[in-house]
């Protein structure tokens, strides 16, 4: 017995412990009743049954279907990336068709209140015209309790959420700010004579930034285009990543939208690299019509005023990332015509500069400019603004 007693005092003083301290539950994570699967199914032809989607089987099937419960208390939520023409069915009743080819995100219980389900169940089929869609991209978007509860609020609340990485959009203005503050410090010179608004605005076209006569290649001439190129860079991505069904760049070069980061070095490579060779393009083109001494006067006019607007694009960013969450179509519109302004500002500055050195009703002069500047400007409208 006396051996027994300080077993039973340990028990005790746990007892105690626990009436002392107050109980808390632990918070587990929400369940998501709706989910999509990969246990997609196919339709042979002649056949009424659905069977298994076998990958290597059944390449040539461009419906693909996948019995899903749907409960209407919670969203169902799915994101998928779809080329153009993907086309999305809910018991034969057509949802979704993909006008682009983007990443989309689409709730599945909006659209079944108004459709019967058979047996518990709803069929979903994603059929595209032309080929098979690839349904390895479809995922559910996990749903997440709310963090803060309010007195008399029910103990989870469902919303969507799609992470937002803002920090490094911070970071990249930082660093924007960073090669404004070097140019400034460094090449004073250049700095004043690029965004003096007077010379922008009444000044012929070789003065400015190459009244110095330094090459296109000089180091501050660089640092100008690559701050140009990050904050138009950081500008495209944000819209494209926070803004659902803005394809932007994404028709052509499809990114993740999870890697803030790739997003916007790949973008500014891809700006920095089109504007530098803007001058090789220019090169060619005035062989082929043979105006080659217009080259010079085209690319320093184009990249003079690219350069001086380009300063301003970091304050439309600063604008989208403070009321973005507030107004996102207001902000996009915004966004949009900084954009579409400041591509057509600088060919129409070309246009002015060239017609003082040569008339632009000359059809041959004209031609050459449509080729050059008119026909490439209508490609960055339709990738940037036009395309949602």
């Amino acid at each position: 017995m006396p051996r027994a007693f300080p077993k039973y005092n340990f028990i005790f003083l746990l007892l105690f412990i626990g009436w002392q301290v107050p109980l808390q539950g632990q918070v587990l994570p929400l369940e998501q009743k709706n989910t999509i699967t990969g246990n997609w199914l196919v339709q042979p032809g002649g056949e009424a049954q659905l069977v298994p989607y076998v990958a290597g089987q059944h390449a040539r099937y461009n419906a693909l279907h996948q019995w899903l419960p749907i409960t209407q208390a919670q969203p169902f939520n799915i994101a998928f990336a779809a080329p153009r023409d993907l086309c999305l069915f809910l018991n034969n009743r057509l949802i979704f068709k993909a006008d682009s080819t983007a990443n989309y995100t689409l709730d599945l219980a909006r659209y079944s209140g108004g459709t019967e389900p058979v047996e518990g169940k709803y069929l979903l089929t994603v059929w595209h015209p032309a080929q098979q869609p690839n349904v390895a991209t479809f995922r559910n978007v996990p749903l997440v309790a709310a963090t803060k509860q309010e007195e008399g609020q029910r103990p989870f609340s469902v919303q969507v959420r799609e992470y937002v990485n803002h920090n490094a959009f911070i970071i990249f203005m930082l660093l924007i700010g960073l090669i404004y503050g070097l140019l400034r410090v460094s090449y004073p010179a250049d700095f004043r004579s690029q965004f003096d608004l007077n010379r922008f605005l009444h000044s012929s076209p070789q003065e400015g930034l190459y009244s110095v006569g330094k090459p296109v290649g000089a180091v501050s001439n660089m640092l100008f285009v690559l701050a140009f190129s990050l904050s138009m860079a950081l500008l495209i991505a944000a819209i494209h990543t926070n803004v659902q069904h803005v394809r932007l760049f994404n028709r052509l070069f499809p990114v993740s939208e999870a890697d803030i980061t790739t997003k916007i070095l790949f973008y500014t490579l891809l700006i920095f690299g089109i504007v530098l060779l803007k001058y090789v393009f220019l090169k060619v083109m005035a062989f082929v019509f043979g105006l080659e001494s217009l080259v010079q006067l085209q690319y320093r006019e184009f990249l003079r005023s690219l350069l001086f607007m380009g300063l301003f694009l970091p304050l439309v960013m600063l604008l989208y990332l403070s009321l973005n969450m507030m107004m996102p179509e207001t902000i996009l519109l915004i966004s949009s015509l900084a954009v579409a302004l400041l591509l057509v500002i600088t060919i129409l500055r070309v246009f002015y500069a060239v017609n003082k050195k040569a008339s632009v009703i000359n059809l041959h002069l004209f031609s050459y400019l449509c080729a050059t500047e008119v026909i490439p400007l209508a490609i960055m409208l339709e990738l940037i603004v036009f395309n949602f």
